[in-house]
């Protein structure tokens, strides 16, 4: 397979788990979620949808990297990320699809460690690749803050 198929595909799991994850938080925004009690930094909710689809492209690069590279680890970090992605998608079925808060706390700190475990796996691989998990970290961190807050809350 050549490079570009490579990185179209590796971009295309990513948004497509984003898409997945949609399905259950899409219905839960303007009726359950629009009921619960916010803390004062929670965002605007028109502010995920690009900050998830940038980070989801952001994830695709990062697996093409690891993906087209010669490293023989390479398996065993992809086999990581896909983990992480699956947790990624339950926490939207756990959180949005279940309305359950404290399942979502529970499973967005396994989440977080398996994301920290992609990028210690991915920094071995390529250092780029590990890099530009950064900001999905951050904003996961972000994320299981506002998700404690509004468990707490509600």
């Amino acid at each position: 397979m050549n490079k570009w198929l490579k990185l179209i595909v590796s971009i295309v799991i990513c948004e497509f788990a984003g898409i997945i994850g949609s399905i259950f938080t899409t219905p839960a925004i303007g009726t359950w979620y629009a009921g619960l009690t916010k803390p004062s930094f929670n965002p605007p909710n028109w502010l995920f949808a690009p900050v998830w689809t940038l980070l989801f492209l952001l994830m695709g690069i990062s697996l093409f990297l690891v993906w087209n590279s010669k490293s023989k680890s390479k398996k065993i970090a992809i086999y990581i990320f896909f983990g992480q992605l699956v947790l990624n998608i339950l926490w939207s079925i756990l959180f949005f699809g279940m309305k359950s808060p404290i399942l979502g706390v529970f499973e967005i700190i396994l989440l977080w460690i398996a994301i920290l475990l992609t990028i210690i796996s991915f920094v071995k691989i390529s250092k780029p690749a590990g890099y530009l998990l950064i900001p999905y970290i951050i904003w996961v961190s972000f994320a299981a803050a506002l998700n404690f807050a509004l468990m707490v809350l509600n």
